[in-house]
């Protein structure tokens, strides 16, 4: 057990939204519970993976994390500051210490910005160091992500999704957060892609030493990435613990499922996983 209070305290979060349906006198509405209940924390330095499949809330517990969301109900600590009812200013001055990789290096940088601009963007939001200072800091950031420097007055569009999602890295290293949520960072690369990202993230964190909350449909991937790994199904969390003992170990059929689900290099142990996922099909909700 960890003496020291965690880095981010989730407890009880919520996030519901209220859904139309039907037209004009008919419409009907109804709420949906996209977080329900969610508790979590994490450590400094130590990476948490958010797992489950698409629409099961993970995406949304992180921005409610960054209140680019703002919950229903529920707290969210950070460093033991309440986040859910602080004020816009003070959210903004803790952002310095919690920033955001995106899941699509497509659409997550500004085609009208230039590299340099996009990297080092966050400086100048947040006022830090003058202009020669925040040109030398973008050229040192775009080399610790291996981004060739001298690209930096390139645009977006010039680049490869793997580049591209370096330079997003770069941005989220830019003020030395304590947290970075990593919102399905490779699941639009390529395979071989997604191993360079992975291992610069692992990197990242033991030179400078953020904490991640890693989101992710792929378990394989949370495993290798995560101290602690979380399940969510439905928008609550079915199972939690270290990553070893749930991947090995496994309690919850839906987490089993999920493993099942795991595509390996190997034809008998493929046909052995499609028959446990037909065996586990209740899990995912399927007929």
């Amino acid at each position: 057990m960890n003496a020291n209070p965690p880095l981010l305290e989730v407890t009880d979060l919520r996030k519901e939204f209220h859904a139309h349906s039907g037209l004009f006198i008919e419409r009907v509405s109804h709420t949906v519970n996209a977080v329900d209940g969610v508790s979590f924390s994490i450590a400094e330095g130590k990476t948490l993976g958010l797992v489950g499949e698409s629409g099961s809330g993970k995406s949304t517990t992180g921005y409610c994390v960054l209140q680019l969301m703002k919950p229903t109900s529920g707290s969210v600590r950070f460093e033991g500051s309440e986040l859910t009812d602080a004020g816009r200013g003070d959210v903004r001055k803790l952002r310095r210490d919690m920033q955001i990789v995106f899941q699509d290096p497509y659409s997550s940088l500004n085609p009208r910005m230039t590299v340099g601009d996009i990297v080092g963007e966050p400086l100048v939001v947040h006022g830090v160091g003058a202009r020669r200072e925040r040109g030398a800091r973008v050229r040192e950031l775009l080399d610790v992500v291996g981004f060739n420097p001298s690209f930096s007055n390139r645009y977006p569009h010039e680049f490869s999704g793997g580049q591209r999602q370096r330079i997003g890295v770069a941005r989220a290293l830019a003020l030395n957060p304590k947290l970075i949520v990593c919102d399905e960072p490779v699941s639009a690369l390529d395979v071989s892609i997604q191993a360079q990202i992975l291992n610069l993230l692992k990197d990242l964190q033991r030179d400078f030493g953020p904490a991640y909350l890693f989101i992710s449909h792929d378990l394989s991937v949370v495993r290798a990435m995560s101290d602690d790994i979380a399940v969510m199904k439905d928008g609550k969390i079915v199972e939690a613990g270290p990553a070893d003992d749930v991947y090995k170990s496994p309690s919850n059929e839906y987490t089993k499922a999920l493993l099942a689900s795991v595509p390996v290099p190997d034809p008998r142990r493929m046909r052995d996983r499609r028959t446990e996922r037909r065996r586990l099909a209740p899990a995912f909700g399927d007929s």
